[in-house]
Protein backbone atom coordinates (compact mmCIF):
# COMPACT_ATOMS: atom_id res chain seq x y z
CA UNK A 1 0.00 0.00 0.00
CA UNK A 2 1.41 3.42 -1.07
CA UNK A 3 0.41 6.67 1.03
CA UNK A 4 -1.36 7.76 -1.88
CA UNK A 5 -3.61 4.77 -0.55
CA UNK A 6 -4.22 5.91 2.79
CA UNK A 7 -7.62 7.98 3.80
CA UNK A 8 -7.37 11.50 3.48
CA UNK A 9 -7.00 12.10 7.45
CA UNK A 10 -4.10 10.05 7.74
CA UNK A 11 -2.40 11.56 4.72
CA UNK A 12 -2.59 15.41 6.15
CA UNK A 13 -1.24 13.67 9.34
CA UNK A 14 1.86 12.77 7.75
CA UNK A 15 1.75 15.90 6.03
CA UNK A 16 1.70 18.01 9.19
CA UNK A 17 4.72 15.38 10.64
CA UNK A 18 6.68 15.82 7.36
CA UNK A 19 6.42 19.85 7.74
CA UNK A 20 7.53 19.98 11.51
CA UNK A 21 10.96 18.18 9.70
CA UNK A 22 14.18 17.33 11.97
CA UNK A 23 14.50 19.46 14.65
CA UNK A 24 18.66 20.50 15.03
CA UNK A 25 18.32 20.96 18.95
CA UNK A 26 21.91 21.34 20.09
CA UNK A 27 22.98 18.69 22.46
CA UNK A 28 26.58 18.98 22.27
CA UNK A 29 26.50 20.19 25.78
CA UNK A 30 25.51 17.29 27.05
CA UNK A 31 27.07 14.03 28.12
CA UNK A 32 26.48 10.89 25.26
CA UNK A 33 25.30 9.23 28.23
CA UNK A 34 22.62 11.12 28.79
CA UNK A 35 21.74 10.85 24.93
CA UNK A 36 19.06 8.12 24.02
CA UNK A 37 16.33 8.04 21.20
CA UNK A 38 13.32 6.59 20.09
CA UNK A 39 11.76 5.09 16.93
CA UNK A 40 7.64 6.24 16.53
CA UNK A 41 6.88 4.06 13.97
CA UNK A 42 3.69 5.03 12.13
CA UNK A 43 1.11 2.66 9.87
CA UNK A 44 -2.25 2.20 8.65
CA UNK A 45 -4.84 -0.21 8.92
CA UNK A 46 -8.15 -0.46 8.99
CA UNK A 47 -8.40 3.34 8.01
CA UNK A 48 -6.07 3.98 11.32
CA UNK A 49 -3.20 5.60 12.22
CA UNK A 50 -1.34 3.28 14.50
CA UNK A 51 1.85 3.44 16.08
CA UNK A 52 4.14 0.35 16.88
CA UNK A 53 4.90 -0.63 20.57
CA UNK A 54 6.51 -2.81 22.54
CA UNK A 55 6.11 -4.26 26.35
CA UNK A 56 9.16 -4.27 27.96
CA UNK A 57 10.56 -7.75 29.39
CA UNK A 58 10.19 -8.18 33.39
CA UNK A 59 13.90 -9.28 33.17
CA UNK A 60 14.85 -5.67 32.64
CA UNK A 61 16.03 -3.75 35.47
CA UNK A 62 14.14 -0.92 34.55
CA UNK A 63 11.20 0.11 33.39
CA UNK A 64 10.04 -4.07 33.73
CA UNK A 65 6.61 -5.16 32.13
CA UNK A 66 6.31 -1.41 30.64
CA UNK A 67 4.88 -0.36 27.41
CA UNK A 68 8.18 1.90 25.25
CA UNK A 69 8.30 2.81 21.75
CA UNK A 70 11.66 0.94 20.71
CA UNK A 71 14.80 2.99 20.92
CA UNK A 72 17.54 2.89 24.33
CA UNK A 73 20.98 5.00 24.72
CA UNK A 74 23.24 6.22 22.13
CA UNK A 75 25.85 4.11 21.03
CA UNK A 76 29.43 5.15 20.21
CA UNK A 77 28.82 3.70 16.43
CA UNK A 78 25.65 5.91 15.50
CA UNK A 79 26.40 8.65 13.49
CA UNK A 80 23.24 10.41 15.31
CA UNK A 81 20.36 10.26 17.23
CA UNK A 82 18.35 9.01 14.02
CA UNK A 83 20.81 5.86 13.77
CA UNK A 84 20.26 5.16 17.37
CA UNK A 85 16.87 4.89 17.11
CA UNK A 86 16.85 2.65 14.14
CA UNK A 87 19.27 0.55 15.06
CA UNK A 88 17.79 0.44 18.78
CA UNK A 89 14.34 -0.95 16.80
CA UNK A 90 16.46 -3.51 14.76
CA UNK A 91 17.76 -5.08 17.54
CA UNK A 92 14.91 -4.83 19.57
CA UNK A 93 12.29 -6.16 17.28
CA UNK A 94 13.82 -6.66 13.96
CA UNK A 95 12.78 -3.55 11.94
CA UNK A 96 14.85 -4.06 8.91
CA UNK A 97 17.67 -1.23 8.29
CA UNK A 98 17.54 0.62 5.34
CA UNK A 99 14.25 -0.49 4.50
CA UNK A 100 12.86 1.12 1.05
CA UNK A 101 9.31 1.10 2.46
CA UNK A 102 10.40 2.70 6.05
CA UNK A 103 11.06 7.02 5.34
CA UNK A 104 11.88 8.79 8.48
CA UNK A 105 9.21 12.01 8.59
CA UNK A 106 10.73 14.05 11.49
CA UNK A 107 11.99 14.32 14.78
CA UNK A 108 10.80 16.40 17.95
CA UNK A 109 12.93 17.96 20.53
CA UNK A 110 14.14 15.79 23.56
CA UNK A 111 12.07 14.44 26.09
CA UNK A 112 13.73 13.91 29.80
CA UNK A 113 13.42 10.73 31.23
CA UNK A 114 13.18 10.31 35.47
CA UNK A 115 16.77 8.80 34.77
CA UNK A 116 17.55 11.65 33.45
CA UNK A 117 17.89 10.85 29.79
CA UNK A 118 17.41 13.28 27.08
CA UNK A 119 15.01 11.06 24.59
CA UNK A 120 14.57 12.35 21.17
CA UNK A 121 11.88 10.98 18.76
CA UNK A 122 12.47 9.97 15.70
CA UNK A 123 8.97 9.77 13.69
CA UNK A 124 9.12 7.01 10.88
CA UNK A 125 6.64 6.05 8.33
CA UNK A 126 5.95 2.63 6.95
CA UNK A 127 4.50 1.67 4.00
CA UNK A 128 4.23 -2.05 3.97
CA UNK A 129 2.80 -3.84 6.46
CA UNK A 130 3.75 -6.85 5.72
CA UNK A 131 7.36 -6.12 7.43
CA UNK A 132 4.89 -6.22 10.62
CA UNK A 133 4.85 -9.90 10.12
CA UNK A 134 8.54 -10.31 9.99
CA UNK A 135 9.03 -8.70 13.21
CA UNK A 136 10.37 -10.71 16.51
CA UNK A 137 10.72 -9.51 20.24
CA UNK A 138 13.88 -9.60 21.63
CA UNK A 139 13.96 -12.24 23.88
CA UNK A 140 15.54 -10.50 27.57
CA UNK A 141 14.16 -7.55 25.89
CA UNK A 142 10.58 -7.48 24.97
CA UNK A 143 7.84 -9.82 25.48
CA UNK A 144 5.19 -8.31 23.39
CA UNK A 145 5.11 -5.99 20.58
CA UNK A 146 1.72 -4.44 19.64
CA UNK A 147 0.33 -1.36 18.39
CA UNK A 148 -1.94 1.46 19.30
CA UNK A 149 -4.28 4.00 17.67
CA UNK A 150 -2.17 7.29 17.46
CA UNK A 151 -5.18 9.44 17.55
CA UNK A 152 -6.73 7.41 20.79
CA UNK A 153 -4.04 9.39 22.44
CA UNK A 154 -5.98 12.56 22.23
CA UNK A 155 -9.35 11.13 22.41
CA UNK A 156 -9.13 7.60 24.09
CA UNK A 157 -13.09 6.88 23.21
CA UNK A 158 -11.73 5.75 20.12
CA UNK A 159 -10.22 2.40 21.43
CA UNK A 160 -14.37 2.08 23.63
CA UNK A 161 -14.77 -1.13 21.37
CA UNK A 162 -11.25 -3.26 20.90
CA UNK A 163 -10.26 -6.48 22.46
CA UNK A 164 -8.68 -4.13 25.01
CA UNK A 165 -6.54 -5.80 27.91
CA UNK A 166 -8.97 -7.07 30.81
CA UNK A 167 -10.10 -4.48 33.25
CA UNK A 168 -8.76 -5.40 36.37
CA UNK A 169 -5.94 -7.59 35.17
CA UNK A 170 -2.33 -6.84 35.48
CA UNK A 171 -2.56 -4.75 32.36
CA UNK A 172 -5.34 -2.38 33.83
CA UNK A 173 -6.01 -2.50 37.72
CA UNK A 174 -7.33 0.96 37.19
CA UNK A 175 -10.72 2.59 38.35
CA UNK A 176 -11.19 4.54 35.10
CA UNK A 177 -12.60 1.97 31.76
CA UNK A 178 -9.84 3.63 29.05
CA UNK A 179 -7.65 6.54 30.46
CA UNK A 180 -6.34 7.20 34.20
CA UNK A 181 -4.36 10.23 35.43
CA UNK A 182 -2.58 11.32 38.59
CA UNK A 183 -0.57 14.29 39.30
CA UNK A 184 2.35 14.19 41.69
CA UNK A 185 5.30 16.46 42.61
CA UNK A 186 8.53 15.67 40.79
CA UNK A 187 11.79 16.47 42.88
CA UNK A 188 13.80 16.43 39.75
CA UNK A 189 11.61 19.31 38.89
CA UNK A 190 12.12 21.43 41.76
CA UNK A 191 9.15 19.58 43.22
CA UNK A 192 7.16 20.96 39.91
CA UNK A 193 3.62 18.78 39.25
CA UNK A 194 3.60 16.48 36.78
CA UNK A 195 0.52 14.65 35.58
CA UNK A 196 1.01 11.18 34.93
CA UNK A 197 -1.31 9.50 32.17
CA UNK A 198 -2.36 6.41 31.95
CA UNK A 199 -4.04 4.55 28.14
CA UNK A 200 -5.56 1.56 28.38
CA UNK A 201 -4.44 -0.67 25.24
CA UNK A 202 -4.62 -4.18 23.66
CA UNK A 203 -1.19 -4.84 25.51
CA UNK A 204 0.53 -3.32 28.60
CA UNK A 205 -0.84 0.73 29.08
CA UNK A 206 0.57 3.18 27.41
CA UNK A 207 1.78 5.80 30.00
CA UNK A 208 4.43 8.10 31.22
CA UNK A 209 7.07 8.92 29.05
CA UNK A 210 5.60 6.98 26.48
CA UNK A 211 2.39 8.44 26.04
CA UNK A 212 4.07 12.09 26.74
CA UNK A 213 5.83 11.75 23.83
CA UNK A 214 3.14 10.16 21.84
CA UNK A 215 0.24 13.02 22.73
CA UNK A 216 2.70 15.90 21.31
CA UNK A 217 3.50 14.00 18.28
CA UNK A 218 -0.72 13.31 17.86
CA UNK A 219 -1.33 16.82 18.30
CA UNK A 220 0.90 18.02 15.87
CA UNK A 221 -0.08 15.04 13.55
CA UNK A 222 -4.24 15.63 13.69
CA UNK A 223 -3.93 19.73 14.73
CA UNK A 224 -6.07 18.76 17.18
CA UNK A 225 -5.92 19.16 21.52
CA UNK A 226 -6.95 16.32 23.12
CA UNK A 227 -10.27 15.35 25.12
CA UNK A 228 -8.98 15.81 28.53
CA UNK A 229 -7.17 18.06 30.51
CA UNK A 230 -3.03 17.33 29.42
CA UNK A 231 -0.96 19.23 31.95
CA UNK A 232 -1.49 19.46 35.68
CA UNK A 233 -1.97 23.06 37.22
CA UNK A 234 1.52 24.77 36.96
CA UNK A 235 3.23 21.94 35.21
CA UNK A 236 6.55 22.98 33.35
CA UNK A 237 6.36 21.68 29.58
CA UNK A 238 8.74 22.25 26.91
CA UNK A 239 12.37 21.16 26.52
CA UNK A 240 14.23 24.24 27.28
CA UNK A 241 11.94 24.50 30.52
CA UNK A 242 12.01 21.56 31.54
CA UNK A 243 16.27 21.98 31.06
CA UNK A 244 16.17 25.23 32.67
CA UNK A 245 14.58 24.38 35.87
CA UNK A 246 16.58 20.87 35.79
CA UNK A 247 19.81 22.76 35.82
CA UNK A 248 18.51 25.22 38.48
CA UNK A 249 18.91 22.30 40.65
CA UNK A 250 21.94 21.21 39.83
CA UNK A 251 24.96 22.03 42.56
CA UNK A 252 26.52 25.30 41.16
CA UNK A 253 29.98 23.53 40.64
CA UNK A 254 27.78 21.07 38.11
CA UNK A 255 26.64 23.72 36.49
CA UNK A 256 29.95 25.21 35.45
CA UNK A 257 31.65 22.01 34.87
Amino acid sequence: MSLSDWTDWNQAAVARLKSHGIQNIDLSTFPSSSLAAVLVLLYEDAGQLRVLLTTRSKLLRTHAGQTALPGGRVDDTDKDLTHTAYREAHEEVGLPLDCPHIQTLCTFEPFLSLHRLLVTPVVALLTDNSILEGLTASEGEVSRIFSHPLEALLDPMIVKDDALAAFGSEDWFYENELHNTTDSLVPLLGNSPYRMHRFRSTASPVKGLTSDILISIAQLAFDKQPTYERYAPGQPHGFREIIAIVQEQMPSNAKSA
